[in-house]
Parts: C-alpha cells; structure tokens; sequence
C-alpha cells in the first residue's frame, strides 16, 4: 500500500520537476512518512524511477488491449483512428501515460539503457498487438496487396510518435490538425 504511493506520488515530481529536481524527502513529506522509509520500499531513486518506468508502460500497454478487446468489431479504419484519439486522451488525462511518453524520449543520462530496455521491450509487445490487428485485415484485402505489415505497423507508430512529440511542444489546435494530416496520408498509403 505505502510503497503504491510512494509512486503515485513520485510520479508527479518526476513528471513536474524531471528526474534530477525530483526530492526523496519531499516525495516522503507528501506520502506521510520519513525520507529513510522509502529505503523500505525502493533501494533508492533510480529503482523508484525505474519502477514507475515499468508500470507507465504496463498501463499504457493495459489500455491498448482494453481498447483492442473493448473495439475489435469496428471498420479497420476506424479501429486505427480512434486508437490514435485514444492514445491522445490518455496522454492528457492520465500522469502515467504522460510519465511514460516524457522519459521514453528524455530519460535520465545515467539510466538510459535501462529506459531503453523497458521502453522497448512494451513497444514490442504494442508492435505485435497491432501486428495482429493488421494480419486479418490485410487477409480481408482492407490494406494494398504491396504493403507489408511490418511497413504499416512501423509507419503507424511513426505517426503516433510525431503526434506524442506534437503533445509534448504543441498547442491543441496543432495537435488536431497534425493528427488529422497525417492520418489521411498515412490512410492513403496503406490503402487501395
């Protein structure tokens, strides 16, 4: 219980003051309990941020599956679109989607290859999530016959890297407006 807000905590400083101007002792002030009891929790503050890593990325991968199962019945278009909005929404609604889009791309220097490692190992996981979406619709002749699926999947999560890195710097009208673009470019290029 403590060592769940310790995190739910932390993932706000991390978020708000970056991973050096994140305080263990103001972390402990907020949950209630003193600076030494986060040892009982966390070795220190690179396994606290490493942690927070992981679940961010579990919970995003959590939300694609829900919205895959939740979605699975609508128009191939429709299902890639609105998993775009989805994706979108949480990111400005939700710290740890946001935790998770900011030091997947920005991670301390020092812990960079374990970032990385945990980063990489859900995109794969989201990878072969949509991989499988794209399978049967490419066997229902909804995507161009010269279109390889690892070329739709890749080109899909480009769109939604420059989309995320749109949400970081951009204002709300940009945002729509590059989602909306790229989308119909991308929707082209797959397409018949």
């Amino acid at each position: 219980m403590t060592s769940d807000k310790i995190k739910q905590i932390a993932i706000c400083h991390f978020a708000r003051n970056g991973y050096e101007g994140a305080s263990l002792g103001q972390i402990a002030a907020e949950v209630g309990i003193k600076k030494q009891s986060i040892y009982n929790h966390f070795k220190g503050k690179d396994e606290l941020f490493l942690q927070i890593c992981r679940d961010s990325n579990v919970y995003v991968i959590y939300t694609v599956k829900k919205y895959m199962e939740i979605n699975r019945n609508l128009p191939f278009k429709q299902f890639l679109y609105n998993l775009l909005l989805v994706l979108k929404d949480q990111f400005e609604k939700n710290e740890f989607t946001r935790f998770c889009l900011r030091f997947s791309l920005f991670p301390p220097s020092h812990l960079y290859e374990q970032v990385k490692e945990i980063v990489y190992h859900y995109l794969y996981m989201f990878e072969a999530l949509l991989i499988s979406v794209f399978e049967v619709s490419k066997l229902e002749g909804q995507i161009h016959t010269e279109v390889y699926l690892e070329e739709a999947t890749s080109a899909y999560l480009g769109l939604l890297d420059g989309i995320f890195i749109e949400m970081l710097y951009g204002e709300p009208s940009r945002i729509q407006k590059r989602l909306n673009h790229s989308w119909t470019i991308y929707w082209r290029g797959i397409t018949k």
